[in-house]
Formats: structure tokens, sequence, C-alpha cells
């Protein structure tokens, strides 16, 4: 039998009356995949996450978790399920060790042991007071909560906003060692791309509520060229039969974002005197994302 995959969006659409938030999104994140979603501010990720978590319902479409409607098995489902919100849910007036009895009371499974290690690691002692932690030492409780309940998914919505570049370090690198070798499915979205090529396998970038680019990291960043085109005769058929992604209009010529390269389609640009310009996901993000460009995609 098929495992289904922990988590499938398909032709999902959020409206908040007249405001088109979100418009047929469809991603699929298989087991022990770790999927990037990156996007702006109110590009439509928490939407996105909600209506996945069951707290929303769409508009239009379906979320699935584990192969079940989301709308419908969010109880079931939130025993598999680890979450970290970028404004983690801390109890207040207790102490962290304190928090930790309270959480481990709502989990069907839970490692005393492995948050405690994670704490240990992070400097955060369990008889601090909650109120007293820094924003960074609160995402790292967070994710310590979410991890000790032993999820086959986690879901971790812009943890690292509002932390320095210290604390986003410190986060990612928790992450990183562990989910080694653990098999946990993750779904992770943010706008910050500090540490995201360490983690993702696969990369999804949201704008304006709709889904530009779903593809593996590498193959992402190996198959996409920035590319400048002075002014000149053969200038406009060059681009021809290429996925041009989009291309912004200079006085000396054109400067397009294109994918879906190959070794034909390089040398043919390298004959018409095109610059080519490799980039990284940083450099990609900002370039699908800047509002002072035509997007084709």
């Amino acid at each position: 039998m098929t495992q289904a995959a922990p988590l499938q969006i398909q032709n999902l659409g959020v409206k908040y009356g007249r405001i088109h938030v979100l418009h047929d999104i469809s991603i699929k994140v298989e087991p022990g995949q770790v999927y990037a979603l990156l996007g702006r501010n109110g590009s439509g990720k928490t939407s996105l996450v909600r209506c996945l978590l069951g707290w929303q319902r769409p508009s239009e479409g379906q979320a699935w978790l584990f192969g079940e409607a989301a709308w419908t098995c969010r109880h079931r489902a939130m025993e598999r399920i680890g979450v970290v919100q970028e404004s983690p849910e801390i109890p207040g007036g207790l102490r962290v060790d304190q928090a930790l009895h309270f959480c481990s009371r709502l989990a069907a499974h839970w490692d005393s042991a492995g948050v405690a290690g994670r704490l240990e690691r992070a400097g955060i002692s369990q008889k601090a007071m909650t109120a007293t932690l820094s924003k960074g030492q609160k995402a790292q409780l967070a994710l310590a909560i979410a991890l000790g309940q032993g999820p086959e998914l986690l879901i971790l919505d812009d943890p690292t906003l509002g932390l320095d570049a210290v604390a986003r370090r410190a986060f990612f690198e928790t992450l990183v060692t562990e989910l080694a070798d653990r098999g946990v499915t993750v779904l992770l979205t943010t706008h910050d791309l500090v540490g995201v090529e360490g983690v993702a396998d696969r990369i999804g970038i949201l704008k304006g509520g709709r889904l530009l680019l779903d593809e593996p990291v590498e193959a992402l960043k190996a198959s996409i060229r920035r590319v400048r085109l002075r002014s000149g005769p053969e200038a406009g058929s060059v681009l021809k039969g290429l996925q041009v992604l989009r291309v912004t209009h200079h006085p000396w010529g054109n400067e397009a974002l294109v994918a879906g390269l190959d070794e034909g389609s390089l040398q043919r640009l390298g004959q018409a005197s095109a610059e080519l310009e490799s980039l990284d996901l940083e450099g990609l993000f900002i370039a699908l994302v800047d509002e002072r460009s035509e997007v084709r995609a």
C-alpha cells in the first residue's frame, strides 16, 4: 500500500471578502522531505498554513493531512504534527519546566529527555520564567516542545521572524541537527533565506498569492540564469523558445530570468553575446519577487 503524502494541497484558494489571498495553489510534500515555502510578508503563507492545519476552511480547493481532508481530520492529525508559529504561544506566568509539564499533558507521546537536552544545548534554564526569555530563546523553546511530541510532520510558520542574525542562525543549526536521520517531514514557510539552502530539499516561491516556482533546490539553482542582452537587431529573438520567468527592460537592453536552460540553450545564448549569471537562492528569490519587473511565470 502506497504511503499517503503527509501533506498535500490541490487547487487551493482563499478569499477574504473580495480580496483573493491565495490563487489555485497545489503542493505535495513527500515523507521525509523538507519543503521551504518562500514569500514576502503578505504573500499568503500563513493563510495557507491555517488551511493546511484545518484551522481555516479554504474558499476553493482542498488540503489533506496524511491522506485525509484537513478540515475534518484536524483533531486526529494534530497528534502527529508539531507546529511552531511566528509568535510562539508559550504559556505565560510559568517557569520553563512548568510550561513543559503543561505541554506534556497535551501530547500523546512526550520525549522528556530529548526536550531537556535541546534546552540545555540552547542555554535555556528550565527554572527561568518564560516571560523573561528572549525572542530567540522562545523560538528555541517552541521548537523543543514541537519536537518533544515526536511528530511525523513539523510545520514551521515563519519561525525566525523578528529574530536577530545570531538567533536565526542558532535556530536553523538546531533544526538541521534535529532533522538528521529522523525522517520527519517539514513544511517551512519564511521570507528569511538565511539558512534555508542548508535545510530544504524543495522550494516553492509565493508572490501575490500565486505559486511561481516549485522545484528541487539544486535543480532550481542549476537551471536558472540571469541573462543580460544588449539592444540590437537580434535582442528580441534570442529569448524565443526559452522559459522566461521575468524580464526587465532597460535603456541599454533587456535583463531576463530564464529557467530550464540546457547545454544547447546556454550555447545559443553565448553565441548571441549574452551575459549569463548564476544565482544563489537569495538572488533568485529577490529577482522573482521584485515588484519593479514584469513576471512571466
